[in-house]
């Protein structure tokens, strides 16, 4: 792996920053994306110190439909060769769907769908020349499952990344591209603490919550291995389970109540 390259956006913080240490770890050098640039070039340092990689940093804002160019752009730029990509950026929009204004959902669907189908449109065909590449997608378990209220066009947003995905994986394995998407449950990263949300979910017991690395670490392997959908966490594996089995109405009802503990619907 001394001359794959992985870039990996929502870089900063949370999963972003478990992904990164995994695949410098797995021999991966970097290419990490995000707003938060000082953040970034202290990840950045710690990981050339402890796994001796090479690691750049690029500062963007993935909700300004200009950023994906820009960030190719800048990779030409840098002769930077990418065989990896990690589509993780990604934040929610809490209450209801017309609490919040217009440009806010816009930027939702922007990061979370535009700017990744426009990354992995642009540097997929790289992989394909090489016969080599790996996409992860970072989806939610939200997906899989009947959406409560709150959060509307987050679960949407997701279901649609994992179809992308799927449809994807089917189209390029045959030329050495691995495409997955990877969809956890209730994760401790910062994602509550931007939302504003934090004091709600806390409400939910400890034991549906997973660490981001176990997520990043469960992921990797999947695209690894060629595993087109990856649900991290024994627990979100048996959520997802039983919701097969549940007869739909039930489970709507029961996310309609227990929803009012952690969602915010205003």
């Amino acid at each position: 792996m001394s001359q794959r390259t992985v870039l990996i956006t929502g870089a900063s913080s949370g999963i972003g920053a478990a992904f990164a240490e995994i695949f410098a770890a797995e021999g991966f050098n970097l290419v990490l994306v995000a707003r938060r640039e000082d953040r970034l070039h202290a990840i950045a340092d710690r990981i050339r110190r402890q796994h001796h990689r090479s690691v750049e940093v690029v500062g963007a804002d993935l909700s300004r439909v200009e950023a994906p160019a820009e960030i190719c752009q800048e990779l030409e730029r840098r002769g930077l060769v990418i065989d990896g990509l990690v589509n993780n950026a990604g934040f929610g929009v809490p209450g209801s769907f017309v609490s919040s204004p217009w440009v806010r959902q816009q930027e939702l669907l922007q990061v979370t769908i535009m700017a990744a189908a426009e990354l992995t449109h642009r540097l997929l065909p790289g992989m394909i020349e090489r016969r080599y590449g790996r996409v992860i997608n970072m989806a939610s378990l939200a997906a899989l499952v009947p959406a409560p209220a709150g959060h509307t066009l987050y679960a949407a947003c997701k279901a649609l990344i994992v179809k992308f995905s799927e449809a994807l994986a089917n189209e390029v394995r045959p030329l050495g591209v691995h495409v997955t998407s990877s969809c956890p449950g209730f994760t401790l990263t910062e994602f509550h603490d931007v939302t504003g949300t934090r004091a709600m979910v806390q409400k939910m017991p400890s034991w549906l919550w997973i660490q981001a690395d176990t997520v990043a670490l469960e992921s990797f392997e999947a695209v690894m291995a060629g595993v087109p959908l990856c649900v991290p966490g024994r627990i979100n594996r048996v959520i997802l389970a039983l919701s097969r089995i549940v007869p739909q109405r039930l489970l709507v009802a029961i996310g309609r109540v227990t929803a009012r503990g952690y969602r915010k619907v205003d």
